[in-house]
């Protein structure tokens, strides 16, 4: 089955169309290959949806599907990155700058201002960002739709504020599904542990806005999917279950 999204993307993955650009070598393999663009390892986006990728390692494995994760970094904010994320270091390949999202056509985020800062405030405000504000709304409000984030037993700890149960948010809105400000919790964790880190993780201002992209290819380099982000906060097109486009390859997706 097909779903590509990218009018701008051939059916089949040419190599000789990147010959310039430095391609992890897991991108030459011939298996089936799950990759997945993202900006700094610092961005929201990164963090948010690589940590929803870990859980689900054994069964890309058992579907085959190998991994690929290309962002814009080094080895110190690499290392930093998969301790804190999970993701193990051999599915993280980092570069200096957008040269391999560019060679992709991935979108680099607002451009109205010169001062990257200016464009990424005007972003998180929703401006040339389409979707930002309704994503945030979702995470304070909840949503029936979307998956639990935080098991009952979670201690939650945000920083220098003091730690608290996650079973909190069963006693405000119940279990199974996203509760109000669950979702915000788990991002507001993430936001302390960017600002905390902020040179490392954000090493260069130029990239602040770069948006990322995911891409499965067959064992034959056709493309079986395609997204391109064009947004914050808007790492897959569903957001309320980020990981839905893989429900026709790894079996048992969401058990």
């Amino acid at each position: 089955m097909t779903n590509c999204h990218a009018k701008d993307i051939p059916y089949r993955f040419d190599f000789s169309k990147y010959s310039k650009v430095q391609m992890p070598i897991l991108l030459k393999n011939r298996t089936k290959r799950l990759v997945i663009f993202v900006g700094l390892l610092g961005d929201f986006d990164s963090i948010e949806y690589i940590q929803l990728i870990v859980p689900i390692l054994p069964k890309l494995k058992k579907a085959c599907i190998s991994l690929c994760i290309i962002a814009i970094g080094n080895e110190e904010s690499k290392n930093r990155f998969c301790n804190y994320t999970g993701i193990p270091k051999e599915h993280l390949y980092v570069f200096p700058n957008n040269v391999i999202h560019n060679s992709f056509g991935l979108d680099k985020g607002l451009e109205f201002f010169s001062l990257t800062y200016l464009n990424l405030l005007l972003m998180c405000a929703g401006l040339g960002s389409k979707g930002t504000i309704k994503e945030v709304v979702r995470g304070y409000i909840g949503d029936p739709k979307s998956s639990q984030i935080f098991r009952n037993d979670v201690v939650i700890r945000l920083g220098k504020l003091p730690s608290f149960s996650a079973s909190i948010f069963k006693a405000a809105g119940g279990e199974g599904f996203q509760r109000p400000f669950e979702l915000a919790t788990h991002r507001l964790a993430n936001m302390i542990e960017v600002i905390s880190n902020w040179k490392l993780y954000m090493l260069n201002g130029l990239y602040l806005t770069q948006r990322g992209g995911t891409f499965l290819i067959s064992e034959n380099d056709n493309f079986l999917y395609s997204y391109y982000s064009k947004s914050l906060l808007s790492y897959s097109e569903t957001m309320r279950q980020p990981l839905r486009f893989l429900e026709n390859w790894v079996p048992d997706l969401t058990k």
